[in-house]
C-alpha cells in the first residue's frame, strides 16, 4: 500500500501524520486490498470559520476508486469525520464485492450429493 499525506497551505507535522496513519489502520482492518491512499489536508481562506479546515482522501482499492472529503473548524475533527465516512464507504464496497451466493451454492451442492 502506498500512502501519501500532503498539505495545501499547511505544513504536515509528524503528529498530524501519525494521527492520520493511526486512523487509516481502522480502514485496513476492514479491507486489506487497498492499493493506494492519498490524503490531502487543506486550510482554506474562507469567511466561514466552521468549514475552514478540509480533509480529502482518495482510496484506490482492487476494483474501484473511492473519494471522500470532510470540512470542519478543527483539522483533527475533520480527519475523524473523514475516516468515519471512509470506513462506511469501504464496508459498503466490501459488501458489494463479496460473493453472496457462495453459501447458497454450497448448500445446493450438499443437497445434490445426498
Amino acid at each position: 500500500m502506498n500512502l501519501t499525506i500532503s498539505g495545501h497551505h499547511l505544513e504536515v507535522t509528524p503528529a498530524l501524520r501519525s494521527y492520520v496513519t493511526s486512523k487509516l489502520e481502522r480502514i485496513l482492518r476492514h479491507f486489506d486490498q487497498v492499493v493506494d491512499v492519498k490524503v490531502l489536508l487543506t486550510v482554506e481562506k474562507q469567511k466561514e470559520k466552521e468549514k475552514r479546515q478540509r480533509a480529502e482522501c482518495s482510496l484506490r482499492v482492487k476494483g474501484s476508486d473511492l473519494f471522500v472529503e470532510s470540512t470542519h473548524f478543527d483539522l483533527y475533527a475533520a480527519v475523524d469525520a473523514l475516516m468515519d465516512k471512509l470506513d462506511r464507504m469501504v464496508v459498503r464496497h466490501k459488501d458489494k464485492v463479496q460473493d453472496h451466493q457462495a453459501g447458497l451454492q454450497r448448500a445446493t451442492m450438499q443437497a445434490a450429493a445426498t
